[in-house]
């Protein structure tokens, strides 16, 4: 007979946090509770604020296109679409751009390079909103209406490019081109530039210096080093970057106000006078509103409260899984 051996079992190890690990740990809990808790009142605020509005309009509020609280005729259809016309505008421009610097700081200019690059796009997030508001109407619109006006030559049977009056007829004078969502869109891209570029660019610095060295032994050239590491790992990082501009493109405000020309009928053509936003709608009326009227721009604010927040969570999600590799093809 064997004798049995004696049954070892596993021994927990267990580690007393210091004080100071407390303190932290303490300090990191109540900051994060003290974001959440603001961001809670905000939502909590505007909804009991356009309580009396929501109550009136009920579901007409978001497919009325009219905007006329006085008369109780009111909604948010044309001021969302225009809403979204310009952030998608925004980000048919940005992220093109926002990719290739990230690629040009990451992986392209030397390490003395890439630091002055690096600053001067945190630099670029730091202009204020009117000064990109300015630069837009007086510099940006004159050059940019030349390039409307020959996209809508060309490219005119799709319907979102074709520039047309009333009775359909195509128009080409340089007046039916300003002040529109493609401008405003182009501003607000230049705006969300670098939030886009910086998320982008960490998720591309990320990427496995032994995974680079492989495909460069396998004979790969730089693009090709690109194209098969980078761009695979920092995947999640160029999805969150651009949802996150996304977010603030949906909300800017001062910019799009002092360009575009405010009306309350959907645009789809995108090239054409004429557009308006949810920020830029409340900044408009704020200030003649009356009680009710100011319900009725908390109801809009909601929707584009609950709108950002929903883009911003996801991204956040999409760059933290990014983080830990998890992105990677």
């Amino acid at each position: 007979m064997t004798a049995e051996l004696p049954r070892i079992s596993a021994r927990t190890v267990r580690s007393r946090d210091s004080f100071s690990d407390r303190i932290f740990r303490t300090g990191s809990y109540a900051a994060g509770g003290t974001t959440v808790a603001i961001m809670l009142a905000v939502g909590l605020f505007l909804a009991l604020r356009a309580g009396d509005a929501l109550r009136v309009a009920g579901p007409s509020f978001l497919v009325e296109q009219q905007w006329s609280p006085e008369t109780q005729t009111f909604g948010i259809a044309a001021v969302l679409f225009g809403t979204i016309t310009i952030a998608l505008v925004a980000m048919c421009v940005s992220v093109p751009l926002a990719l290739g610097t990230a690629l040009l700081i990451s992986e392209i200019v030397s390490p003395k390079v890439r630091s002055t690059l690096v600053t001067l796009v945190d630099l670029m997030a730091a202009v204020p909103s009117v000064v990109f508001g300015l630069w837009g109407v007086f510099f940006l619109q004159a050059n940019v209406i030349p390039v409307a006006q020959w996209i809508s030559t060309y490219f005119s049977w799709i319907p979102i490019f074709a520039v047309t009056d009333a009775d359909g007829n195509a128009l080409t004078d340089a007046s039916a081109f300003t002040s529109s969502a493609f401008i405003a869109g182009m501003v607000v891209a230049l705006m969300v530039v670098p939030t886009q570029t910086s998320v982008m660019r960490e998720a591309f610095s990320q990427a496995p210096a032994g995974e680079r060295e492989g495909a460069y032994a396998l004979g790969s050239t730089r693009w090709g080093m690109i194209r098969t590491v980078v761009l695979p790992f920092g995947r999640g990082g160029i999805i969150g970057g651009t949802m996150l501009g996304l977010g603030r493109a949906l909300g800017e405000t001062i910019a799009v106000y002092m360009i575009i020309s405010p009306i309350f009928t959907i645009n789809t053509e995108v090239l054409k006078t004429g557009s308006n936003s949810v920020s830029a709608l409340i900044a408009l009326r704020y200030g003649e509103a009356s009680s009710f009227g100011l319900s009725a721009l908390m109801a809009a604010g909601l929707v584009l409260f609950l709108i950002t927040l929903a883009v911003n969570f996801t991204a956040s999600s999409i760059v933290a899984r990014s983080r830990s590799g998890a992105q990677t093809g």
